[in-house]
This record gives C-alpha cells, sequence and structure tokens, in this order.
C-alpha cells in the first residue's frame, strides 16, 4: 500500500533556494553539499546561485556533485539565507513562496513588514523556541558557538600578554587572567576556549543558575548578588538599582583581568552597558576587551561598533559578524539546523508546514494568508 502510494505522482518535488549572501563580509551560505543529500531524501531539490558558495570556499563543482543544480534560485518553492534580504532581494520573491533565514523580526521590522505585504511565509532562524526537540535547529546557539572561539582569538591575537602561564630559564611567566560578560552559549565557549589557551578564567552573568556550568569548565564564578533570569534562557532587563549595583561591582572586578570579553544581549533591545569608562581607565596598559554586542551598540561605553581602538592604553575590539570568519564550519553547522528545520516541512515531496508545530508556529513571522 506505501509501494503505491509513492507511485502515485512520482515527480513531485520541493525546490529550495539558495542565494549568494551580498551583505559586506559575509561568507557563509545557507546550505552546503554535505546536507543536500538529506534534502533529497526528504524529496527536495536544491537550486543554488551560481558562486554562492564562494566565501565559504565551496566551489559550484562540489554542489553539482552533490546532486544540486546551478541556477535561479528565487524561482524556488523554498529559499533559504544567512542574513535578511534585502528590498530588492524581497522583490524576487512571489507570493507563495516560503523564506528560511535570521530575518531580525524584533530589530528591523520594516523587512518583515516587506515580507508580509508580498505574501511570503517566512521563518526566522533566531525565533526558532529552545525546547529540547528544536536543538538540532537552534542556529543562534550553533553560530554563538563559532563567534565565542572567534573572539578569544582575537582577544590572543592583540593582548601584549602570553595566555598559558610558561616556566623558563628565564623565569616564570604569570598565566592571563580572563573574565567573561554573559555566559550563554557564546560566553562559555569562550570560558573554554581561553581556559585551553591557559589563560585562569571567571565567568559572570545576571543568570545565578549558569554558575555551575562556569565551573564544569573549570572556570571561577563571579558573584555579585544579582538574580536576573529571563524566560527562554534570556537574561531579563535589570531594574536602575540593579544596574547600578552591577555597574559598581563590574567597574571594581574590571580593572583585575587582563581581558574581557563580553557577550551580554537582551533581545530586541540595545545591549545592556557592562563596562565603564572608568572600568577601562582602570585597567591595567595592554589590557584587551573583546566587545561581542557591537551590534546592539555594544557593551562596553568607549566601544565603536565594528572597529578596533585603543583606550587608555587598553585594546578595545568590536567585531562585528564573527561566525563569518569561519564561512567553512559556521556555514555547516547553519546548514544542518536550516536541513532540521525543513524536515518539519517537507515529507514526500510536498510543501506542507503545519503551523499547529510549536516550532513553526513560533518562528513563522510572516504567513501568506495574512498578505492575501
Amino acid at each position: 500500500m506505501g509501494e503505491e502510494a509513492g507511485r502515485d505522482d512520482p515527480q513531485k518535488t520541493v525546490t529550495v533556494g539558495v542565494p549568494k549572501e551580498i551583505r559586506a563580509g559575509e561568507r557563509r551560505v545557507a546550505l552546503v553539499p554535505k546536507v543536500i543529500g538529506k534534502l533529497g531524501g526528504r524529496g527536495a531539490t536544491v537550486v543554488v546561485e551560481a558562486g554562492a558558495g564562494a566565501g565559504a570556499l565551496i566551489p559550484d563543482e562540489e554542489f553539482t556533485q552533490a546532486g544540486a543544480t546551478i541556477g535561479d534560485p528565487w524561482a524556488c518553492d523554498v529559499v533559504a539565507v544567512v542574513n535578511p534580504p534585502t528590498t530588492e532581494q524581497i522583490g524576487k520573491l512571489r507570493r507563495d513562496q516560503v523564506l528560511i533565514g535570521f530575518l531580525s523580526p524584533l530589530t528591523h521590522p520594516d523587512t518583515v513588514a516587506q515580507l508580509r505585504d508580498a505574501g511570503v511565509t517566512a521563518f526566522a532562524m533566531e525565533s526558532i523556541p529552545r525546547i529540547s526537540r528544536a536543538q538540532g535547529m537552534d542556529a543562534l546557539s550553533s553560530q554563538a558557538n563559532v563567534a565565542g572561539y572567534k573572539a578569544v582569538l582575537a582577544a590572543a591575537e592583540h593582548s601584549t600578554r602570553f595566555f598559558p602561564m610558561l616556566t623558563t630559564a628565564a623565569g616564570t611567566v604569570k598565566p592571563a587572567t580572563a573574565l567573561v560578560l554573559g555566559v550563554g552559549v557564546a560566553g562559555l565557549q569562550a570560558l573554554a576556549t581561553a581556559k585551553r589557551l591557559g589563560a585562569r578564567t571567571t565567568g559572570y552573568d545576571v543568570r545565578p543558575e549558569v554558575a555551575d556550568q562556569v565551573r564544569s569548565l573549570g572556570a571561577q564564578w563571579l558573584d555579585l548578588g544579582i538574580d536576573a533570569a529571563g524566560e527562554g534562557g534570556y537574561a531579563r532587563e535589570l531594574t536602575d538599582e540593579e544596574r547600578a549595583k552591577q555597574q559598581q561591582a563590574l567597574e571594581d572586578a574590571i580593572t583585575g583581568f587582563d581581558v574581557v570579553i563580553t557577550t551580554a544581549l537582551v533581545p530586541g533591545r540595545a545591549a545592556p552597558r557592562l563596562v565603564s569608562a572608568a572600568a577601562v581607565q582602570g585597567m591595567r596598559p595592554g589590557s584587551v576587551i573583546v566587545d561581542m554586542a557591537g551590534e546592539a551598540g555594544g557593551n562596553c561605553e568607549l566601544t565603536e561598533p565594528g572597529e578596533t581602538v585603543v583606550r587608555h592604553d587598553v585594546t578595545i575590539l568590536s567585531p562585528l559578524n564573527l561566525p563569518s570568519g569561519m564561512p567553512e564550519h559556521a556555514s555547516e553547522l547553519y546548514a544542518r539546523n536550516v536541513t532540521a528545520l525543513l524536515e518539519l516541512m517537507v515529507t514526500d515531496g510536498d510543501l506542507s508546514p503545519d503551523l499547529s508545530d510549536e516550532v513553526l508556529a513560533k518562528s513563522c513571522v510572516t504567513r501568506e494568508e495574512e498578505g492575501s
């Protein structure tokens, strides 16, 4: 019976398009050759724009060898992207298409409005709920792992001091001390990476329940007596009294570290200011701050998003889009996230997203019916 049913429409297939990313400095691609066979098993074929994988060092030939075709991705049933589409790109979409990608629904409402007006059903990767069965689709976490790793390497590169303790004929050099502010996925990866490089690590977060995770990585926990646990694994915004208490306590603590890496974000809001100008001034000359929250304004008062500056003999880096600096692995991880989401929508060549499913319902930011 199942075999006969599979013959009802042998040509039925869903097409998934992968455009070339056009954001300046972006090297990732939404799908990679390794996942194409898995999508084919669901009855989906992949169409890749020529050169889409070049930034991630994936030539078109690798895509075609995996079963994809090179062509127009915007004509497909589903379009998978990394970054929010531009107005021009949205103009290429038709009313019955599905779009998947980082769409910044909280910070770029105009993009969402344009997609809604175009009648596109759009799924935002950053809106996928953080529940157990959606872990394989959690692109925020996969890319945060890459960012946390790269942030520590950037700190080590700009530091004037060794990370590990060195014992030499000329004497012993003490290990660097590193403080990570905000220990979500990126922060935990930063702590682990700094520890591997030999630094003495300390973590801080306004959610005290993550203290055990910090200690499990061999790091110390900086306890300031503030609890601001929020929904979905994120921190809530602090009250004015809590913020003042935190600011003074952090100002006192930060001056004792050689490296400070900040990752603190509140969804849809400007990044909280954790490192004051006074704290920077109190740090030892040659110290380094890596502010990973630059795209949301930065956690350091002296941060210039996207720039590297020196203030009071302290180097302050605010790199944007850190995952793009490791395009091969970042693309591979992201492609797995997108594929896992597509597997909820595509069965036997039929594209039918069930919006009663919690994962799809919460990640869907526009629906085709809304624009009808």
